[in-house]
């Protein structure tokens, strides 16, 4: 396998094109068309994890977090330039997978429910999706060349199923006036045309095509159509939300949490003589997202990353948070070795990064 192949089943299963607009996603370092010798996933790509790869014969690195953030001004001996100039030198490939994976089902938060046990566990902020039914009066007999015009572009695709669309046939009728230049009939007269209603459904990102191919290549001057925009769950969104076997103190939860993850210590925000089940979970920093998880009904809600001014909020909002460190998202690595060796079918070797990426001593 390439990694342009690599790209494509990834891009299958979390698009890049899900992820935040500020973010920095698909292949940051790398050559497409290079043979795939293994993949080293990671939460960072830090110098320590680029010597693993080389050690271990893997020339792709999958990252959660972006080596490449903000616009990069020159590649010297300071800051990252030293990491990116040794995955230049030794031809390996670096693909982030940020947001894009913070939003899929199964992704970062996800990963970390699962890992703590939670069940029945849903997306917390589920995004909609919009899409549009076209429906455009075309006569019988242009209608197969209507359609090959949307095939060609791969505007009526609904899954695995290409070319869907609906017909139903009616009779249309118009008179030109003098200065029409009609397909069919004669001006000041009334015409009547078998017709059939043709529709199909375009993603949003395609309106403006299917718009320009109707002008393109409907016989009538004035083409009849219509763009009918619905929204529904798309299925991914960030976060989770999910339930404990049983009831437990917060106590009990936090050692739980802690022993599971593997990590030193964590901050408390809220009413700690809570009892607990119900639990929210935004990997990284996501307090912004706190007052949906109260609004669900969650009796705890899990983020990174809380600010002082954040936490009095929480607070006074009757929301107890608990602060897990953005390291937490490490979980990743494993969680995303399972989901490759799925989606390739194991056909790449998949290996997790044994490096310890956080910044902080716990002292």
């Amino acid at each position: 396998m390439i990694i342009q192949e690599l790209l494509n089943v990834i891009n299958k299963h979390v698009p890049f094109s899900s992820s935040e607009s500020w973010d920095n996603t698909g292949l940051l370092i790398g050559t497409e068309d290079s043979e795939v010798s293994g993949v080293l996933t990671t939460l960072d790509c830090t110098m320590e994890v680029v010597n693993e790869a080389i050690d271990n014969d893997m020339n792709t690195i999958i990252a959660h977090h972006p080596l490449i953030f903000k616009g990069v001004q020159n590649i010297t001996d300071k800051s990252y330039g030293p990491i990116i100039r040794k995955l230049i030198q030794n031809d390996i490939n670096l693909i982030a997978l940020h947001t894009n994976l913070d939003v899929h089902p199964k992704g970062v938060s996800y990963m970390i429910g699962n890992q703590i046990g939670l069940k029945n566990m849903s997306v917390l902020d589920e995004q909609l999706e919009t899409y549009y039914k076209v429906q455009i009066y075309v006569p019988d007999k242009d209608v197969e060349m209507m359609k090959a015009a949307f095939v060609k572009h791969h505007l009526t695709q609904i899954g695995e199923y290409s070319e869907v669309f609906f017909q139903s046939q009616g009779k249309g009728q118009f008179k030109p006036s003098e200065n029409a230049n009609p397909h069919i009939g004669k001006s000041n007269t009334i015409e009547t045309v078998y017709e059939t209603k043709l529709e199909f459904k375009v993603e949003e990102k395609d309106k403006l095509l299917a718009q320009q191919l109707i002008y393109e290549n409907h016989p009538y001057e004035e083409p009849v159509f219509d763009f009918i925009e619905i929204k529904k769950n798309a299925g991914i969104g960030l976060g989770i939300i999910g339930e404990l076997e049983q009831t437990q103190s917060i106590k009990e939860f936090v050692e739980n949490y802690k022993e599971k993850l593997q990590i030193p210590a964590v901050r408390f925000i809220g009413n700690n003589k809570a009892t607990i089940n119900k639990i929210a979970i935004v990997g990284g920093a996501g307090i912004e997202y706190a007052q949906l998880a109260k609004s669900k009904r969650a009796d705890l809600f899990i983020t990174g990353d809380v600010k002082h001014h954040e936490a009095l909020d929480a607070i006074a909002d009757g929301i107890n948070v608990l602060d897990v460190n953005h390291y937490s998202e490490y979980v990743m690595k494993e969680g995303l070795k399972s989901l490759l060796e799925e989606w390739t079918q194991q056909s790449i070797k998949v290996k997790v990064s044994t490096i310890n990426t956080d910044p902080y001593e716990y002292m």
